[in-house]
């Protein structure tokens, strides 16, 4: 059901943890029915507290609590939070708990990337940011940058189908039960404003490329201007040659990518590639205000998407992911407003690449190998 254009919604940016989580608690203490949540990280801090004691508050006023969380991304949460969770009445299932951290398994990279909730099937929030501190790690100045949206109306079909089908197999796979007895929550299909959305999704069986065509359908259809904030950018020969060929039609390229380096081998691996983007006529900019986590884009002015996929192989080959697409100009430009607001007060533009030393070139192709590769020998594991 997702890829599909729906009429008729309201969805909200929220920008950052500051704005995320105070909607995400209130929309989880106002449940009456039922709560959904999917995260890759649930940390055990401040903010993890926070959300947990809400669910478990939840289940004790009779509202089913299913959380479902990713067994990497979240290491320790099966015997720390996810416990206190299940003593408390929530429903809890790790995604692939079985692989351990350092085990060398060609699908260990299949990951549950996706960040999704859905409250009552009336609210629902889709993006980018985990279930932890916006400040973290502790002593970090600025919080992370990172997107989520509220979404209200028609997609909400869409969005609880995908979390109960997702919730269906974990059952499934782990206690061999594919179904739960019990009321069945309608979905809220009632128009709630006037804006046009899609649900995108990325997993290894239907869905494999659905986000990757979405962008790209974006790309060699803009006229003006296309401006991605990601923190992890490692596109393929098809997205780069499509933004190039986009600068060649005269429409603008901006990317607004990671500055203030978390993981050394994406940030390395991307910037092999800043070169030939630079030569094309992109415009690259590094957030170094702080971390950058955001995965969003504008087109035009007319066409959005924010959500919890990178473009990258790990994020585009391999991890479930969730985005949302908005066909609205209101949207559109409070998001492209919020991203120059970034770029002015957070990042520097690169000029050129022939700053890198030869020694931070070599670097750089030599991570750009390792992260394809990885990608390449994981692609073949289960679809799982």
């Amino acid at each position: 059901m997702s890829g599909i254009y729906r009429s008729g919604n309201q969805i909200e940016l929220l920008t950052a943890g500051g704005e995320f989580f105070p909607a995400l608690l209130a929309a989880i203490n106002a449940a009456q029915r039922e709560i959904r949540l999917e995260t890759y990280i649930f940390k055990d801090d401040r903010t993890g507290r926070a959300v947990a004691d809400a669910l478990i508050a939840a289940a004790a006023r009779g509202v089913r609590t299913c959380v479902a969380v990713d067994g990497f991304g979240s290491p320790d949460f099966g015997s720390g939070l996810g416990q206190m969770l299940r003593e408390g009445g929530v429903e809890v299932y790790v995604y692939r708990p079985e692989l351990a951290r350092f085990r060398l398994k060609r699908h260990r990279l299949r990951r549950l990337h996706r960040k999704l909730a859905c409250i009552d099937a009336r609210i629902a929030f889709v993006g980018g940011i985990n279930i932890i501190d916006d400040l973290s790690p502790p002593g970090l100045a600025e919080p992370r940058f990172d997107y989520a949206v509220k979404v209200e109306g028609p997609l909400l079909v869409d969005i609880h189908y995908t979390m109960s089908r997702l919730w269906h197999t974990l059952r499934w796979v782990n206690l061999g039960e594919r179904h739960r007895p019990g009321r069945v929550v309608a979905q809220d299909t009632a128009a709630s404003g006037t804006m046009q959305a899609a649900l995108l999704i990325r997993d290894n069986l239907r869905h494999r490329r659905e986000i990757e065509y979405a962008y790209l359908t974006a790309i060699i259809t803009a006229r003006e201007e296309i401006v991605i904030a990601n923190a992890y950018f490692l596109p393929g020969r098809s997205f780069r040659r499509a933004l190039r060929a986009a600068t060649r039609r005269g429409v603008r390229v901006i990317l607004l990518l990671e500055g203030r380096v978390e993981y050394r081998l994406q940030y390395y691996a991307t910037l092999a590639l800043y070169g030939d983007l630079l030569g094309a006529g992109v415009r690259i900019l590094e957030y170094r205000k702080s971390y950058l986590h955001a995965k969003v884009a504008v087109v035009d002015g007319q066409w959005a998407t924010v959500g919890s996929s990178n473009i990258d192989p790990f994020s585009l080959m391999l991890a479930r992911e969730a985005n949302i697409a908005v066909r609205d100009r209101d949207f559109s430009r409070h998001l492209r407003t919020s991203l120059e607001q970034a770029m002015q007060e957070g990042a520097v533009e690169i000029v050129e690449a022939e700053h890198l030393s030869p020694s931070r070139r070599f670097l750089a192709w030599l991570c750009y190998g390792l992260v394809r590769f990885a990608a390449g020998i994981a692609g073949f594991g289960k679809a799982f």
